[in-house]
């Protein structure tokens, strides 16, 4: 895989009062990339609904912030009630940001949330030509294999360690810093 140069942007977690930048970002998504993210054509009420979830689903939504614009997410999804031995990735970037390393970072940060929760199975699935996805994946050393015209990788994440565990708080401030200072601009603008 080629050396990217990341674009000028911020990656951290979204917390559940972002649902509206995580939907405008879906929103922008073009009909190609709505497919290789939801695995089929989705409507914009689909979007709205999905999003208005974010919080619900009991997951963790990563950003890669321009500015105050969300402009590509990785999700991890807790499958049952609580954190445990399975989750799920999903991935949605932007076409003009495509091919810059983005989904590679995000898929870091997603496997990184996910071994600091105990998690040792780690899927994802995508369309049979979604090829960025899969070389993505094999980045990371998922088994890859082919289901009825999909794709599902597999990831086992180690177990969590002191740096992964101090790695993920350390964001997690910062990122809290920098959605306060987000919501602060917006009030001292909108007054």
């Amino acid at each position: 895989m080629s050396e990217h140069h990341l674009p000028h942007g911020t990656i951290r977690k979204l917390w559940p009062n972002e649902a509206r930048k995580f939907r405008d970002h879906l929103l922008r998504l073009d009909r190609s990339s709505r497919q290789m993210r939801f695995a089929h054509g989705v409507s914009d009420a689909f979007i709205e609904d999905y999003a208005a979830r974010m919080g619900d689903m009991g997951g963790i939504v990563y950003g890669f912030f321009e500015g105050d614009e969300v402009r590509a997410a990785a999700e991890l999804k807790k499958l049952g009630d609580t954190w445990g031995r399975e989750a799920e990735a999903a991935f949605s970037v932007e076409r003009s940001l495509q091919d810059h390393g983005i989904g590679t970072e995000l898929m870091g940060r997603v496997i990184r949330a996910a071994r600091n929760r105990g998690v040792q199975h780690l899927c994802l699935t995508c369309l049979a030509d979604n090829g960025k996805m899969q070389a993505i994946a094999r980045r990371y050393e998922a088994d890859l294999r082919f289901e009825y015209g999909e794709v599902v990788g597999e990831i086992v994440p180690q177990g969590a360690n002191y740096f992964s565990l101090l790695a993920e708080a350390v964001e997690d401030r910062f990122g809290y810093m920098m959605a306060v200072l987000d919501l602060q601009t917006r009030v001292v603008n909108a007054a």
